[in-house]
């Protein structure tokens, strides 16, 4: 018989607690006959109801240690071991003591208490129980491989296993990603359900792998270097499990980043954004920084959900899961560290603890999800002050593809924002620049009650999927707010969003009172807008005259304009050619309802007439 357990008791009475029955530990005693015939194990009453209410909860350990006790009981049976139930069931405010009750229960016994939990077994010693501590990688010799992994090979970064289909894999690296079918093979709920009870039951024996979350219908697993999603019935239509693990590990030097970047990241940047989409290789890019600022001499924690940067010992993780903020914010600010990565940020507790924590001081490097780089800022917007975003963000690395895309700086200062002219409306304005060219961007500054955000360089754009119609309908809804002509730019390629460029003394107009006149708009066109100075020269001076102004009528020629125009003196121009100077050739008053009518045989409606049938001339007004 193996000597590494001593079992000796005056009356061969056994207690176990919760540990020692959910990881098979006394199970292994019985079936290897270290527990002798004629002895007595007590199972607490209090541990039963402890793992009932995981059951209840839907958490997989709860149902492992019902089924565990069940087992015992039939083994205690077939070895001649008396099994039988003690102490009292715990009331409500005990359900965090079930340990304690366990505890009271071995000494009113005068049993051994068996554990595996190193704390429960110092505290029965010190009162005086005598205990029997099992760790459980002495008793449970698991292969680490798991049956999922027959789906791996090199070249796989995931792998979708999901109940009644075949399973998916992805092949290769950002950028070159391959989804295909495995087999043909298709998965039934109950080998699904065996995928996920391995992988349930060896997370438990090992010390790099964590089961980061466990809920009743969703569970995510650490296991080594994969991130393991299983999701159950009625959260998702079927059991499914998705596996994910880094390909290619990259160091900072792979990605061939110039020299002002370097010395950017190695002297000023703390408050590093890393965006990009899912499965864009943000990740990857994380650790490789990580690593570049170990290698500095820099000390660098983590905090993840779950914790799957795959990174160096002397590398702390913290897991969101398993602390508070309020615990991860204490922590960092006493342990000191010169950068803490922060992956991924995600809702608003997420973006108050990266906000606090830069603001004392810490380097951080976040990793946010966005379709472009400057998403990843904009999701800052709203979840603090505009003028704080500059002191927490400094850089922000766009990733695509497994590369670098776009690189951004921001900063603050205080001036006219682009479009707008008088000098009383200076205001801080934070210029997002492009960090190799220098040039602005963007500008983000509050008018009234909104925050507007103004691209200052045209952006090429696939806009052959928004039509002419939308153009022509939304240039004509706005124009009823305008004073002039505006131009209607697509800043995406599905028509969600367009840019007026519209004349300077329109723009607050067109954005009106706290933002009101610019939400009713985007409200009715069911669009985002953003406003701007128009580009084009004549544009900014005058309005153009379009064919929707004007109606021809047998005797007479009607010019409308909106209402609030009424009784004013407009100045007509035309130009001959794009390359000549519009001609001022004459002025008119408008009635009360904004219009103006001319006889269709008069020199003035001959000149109107003209222009609408040669396409070279323009009509302007002002």
């Amino acid at each position: 018989m193996d000597g590494r357990f001593i079992f000796e008791s005056e009356d061969n009475r056994y207690v176990p607690d919760t540990s020692v029955v959910i990881n098979g530990g006394l199970k292994k005693l019985l079936v290897d006959n270290r527990i002798k015939p004629g002895s007595t194990i007590t199972i607490p009453i209090a541990l039963l109801a402890e793992l009932e209410n995981q059951a209840n909860l839907g958490m997989k350990v709860g149902l492992t240690g019902l089924e565990q006790l069940n087992s015992i009981r039939a083994t205690c049976e077939q070895k001649q071991i008396t099994f039988s139930m003690g102490g009292r069931k715990p009331r409500q405010f005990e359900l965090g003591e079930i340990d304690a009750l366990i505890r009271e229960l071995a000494w009113k016994e005068g049993g051994t208490l068996i554990t595996s939990d190193n704390i429960q077994n110092l505290s029965a010693q010190s009162m005086g129980v005598k205990t029997l501590f099992i760790e459980a990688k002495t008793l449970i010799q698991y292969d680490k491989r798991l049956k999922i992994d027959q789906y791996f090979d090199n070249e796989t970064m995931s792998i979708h296993i999901k109940q009644g289909t075949n399973v998916f894999v992805k092949k290769g690296i950002p950028g070159t990603v391959k989804f295909i079918q495995f087999s043909s093979e298709i998965i039934t709920k109950e080998v699904i359900i065996d995928y996920a009870d391995e992988i349930l039951d060896k997370a438990a024996y090992f010390p790099d792998t964590f089961i980061e979350i466990d809920r009743k219908t969703s569970t995510i697993v650490q296991y080594e270097d994969r991130r393991i999603v299983i999701t159950r019935p009625p959260f998702s239509d079927g059991w499914e499990i998705t596996a994910v693990r880094p390909l290619k590990r990259m160091s900072l030097e792979e990605y061939g980043l110039s020299s002002r970047l370097n010395q950017r990241l190695e002297e000023k940047a703390e408050g590093i954004l890393v965006a990009g989409s899912p499965g864009a290789g943000k990740t990857t890019f994380t650790r490789a920084l990580a690593l570049f600022y170990s290698d500095k001499g820099k000390i660098i924690k983590t905090i993840e959900s779950p914790r799957d940067l795959d990174l160096k010992v002397e590398i702390t993780q913290y897991s969101k899961n398993y602390g508070t903020h309020s615990e991860i914010h204490d922590i960092l600010l006493l342990s000191r560290p010169d950068y803490t990565i922060f992956d991924e940020i995600r809702d608003r507790d997420d973006f108050r603890l990266y906000t606090d924590l830069r603001l004392s001081g810490i380097g951080l490097i976040g990793v946010i999800h966005s379709s472009t780089a400057i998403d990843a800022i904009q999701r800052f917007i709203g979840k603090l002050e505009l003028g704080v975003i500059p002191s927490v963000l400094d850089t922000i690395l766009f990733i695509d593809s497994g590369q670098i895309q776009t690189i951004l700086d921001v900063k603050m200062t205080v001036k006219v924002p682009s479009g707008l002219v008088e000098s009383d409306l200076a205001r801080p304005v934070i210029e997002v620049r492009d960090f190799l060219t220098g040039s602005v961007v963007y500008e983000m500054y509050t008018f009234g009650e909104q925050t507007v955000v103004i691209p200052l360089q045209n952006t090429d754009y696939t806009t052959k999927e928004v039509k002419p119609e939308r153009l022509s309908e939304i240039k004509s809804i706005i124009e009823q707010y305008t004073s002039q002509s505006v131009e209607i730019v697509p800043k995406d390629r599905y028509g969600h969003r367009f840019e007026i460029h519209a004349h300077e003394e329109d723009i607050p107009i067109v954005i009106g009172q706290k933002g009101a006149t610019i939400k009713k708009l985007e409200r009715i066109l069911n669009v985002k807008l953003d406003v701007n100075k128009s580009h084009n020269f004549y544009n900014s001076i005058l309005g153009h005259l379009s064919r929707q102004n004007i109606a021809f009528h047998k005797r007479t020629i009607t010019i409308s304009f909106p209402k609030r125009l009424k009784n004013r003196d407009i100045r007509f121009f035309f130009q001959e050619s794009d390359d000549s100077s519009p001609v001022e050739f004459f002025t008119a008053t408008t009635s009360k309802s904004g219009r103006i009518k001319l006889a269709t045989n008069s020199e003035i409606g001959d000149i109107f007439q003209k222009a609408f049938k040669d396409e070279n001339i323009s009509l302007f007004w002002k």
